[in-house]
């Protein structure tokens, strides 16, 4: 008899944000994720009570993963020019890295509405505009003015992601890439 490895609630939660990412919300159901991790829906039914509860772990780990634990390593530099330089480098990967966070955010996009996606998505966003916010007043700019650029940084952020999803080609790469982010952090912090 094969011995099956003891699934986690966290093996779930990876799996159902991974699926999200590859097929949107409807790739999160119980049963083809079970044939992916070879057990049964028993598993499942161990940790979830249902496929709402899953969902939602998979949004609070894209939230900690995508969002929070990013802003925790981007804070480890002091210097809030830097720490911007570096969330734009990160978020304007060349599209020939694997990103589960950006395809995980464009299935979210176009499922804000969704009761389980909505207030996440908003919380979500809020969290990111606001401490990119952060970064510009730290770095001198008025409150508005800090509140005006974070939105472009944002808005460039999430069209750059649609762009590398629709046409990966014309996203730049290697130097290319690193003068393409230079470019956008000048443009952002010109006085």
């Amino acid at each position: 008899m094969v011995e099956r490895k003891r699934l986690t609630a966290s093996d779930w939660t990876a799996a159902a944000l991974d699926a999200l990412g590859r097929g949107g919300l409807a790739a999160v159901a119980v049963e083809p994720l079970a044939a992916r991790l070879g057990t049964t829906k028993g598993s499942f039914y161990w940790h979830f009570s249902n496929r709402d509860a899953l969902l939602e772990a998979a949004l609070l780990r894209w939230e900690r993963v995508h969002t929070e634990e990013i802003i925790a390593l981007v804070d480890t530099d002091p210097d809030p020019h830097n720490r911007l330089r570096y969330l734009m480098t990160m978020t304007l990967a060349p599209a020939t890295v694997d990103r589960p966070g950006h395809s995980v955010l464009l299935a979210l996009q176009a499922n804000a509405s969704h009761p389980l996606v909505a207030p996440i998505f908003a919380r979500v966003t809020q969290r990111r505009l606001g401490y990119i916010t952060g970064l510009f007043t730290a770095s001198g700019f008025p409150p508005e003015e800090a509140r005006r650029r974070s939105l472009l940084a944002y808005t460039a952020y999430l069209g750059h992601t649609n762009l590398a999803d629709a046409s990966p080609e014309l996203v730049p790469v290697g130097a290319e890439q690193r003068d393409y982010v230079d470019a956008v952090v000048a443009t952002l912090t010109r006085r």
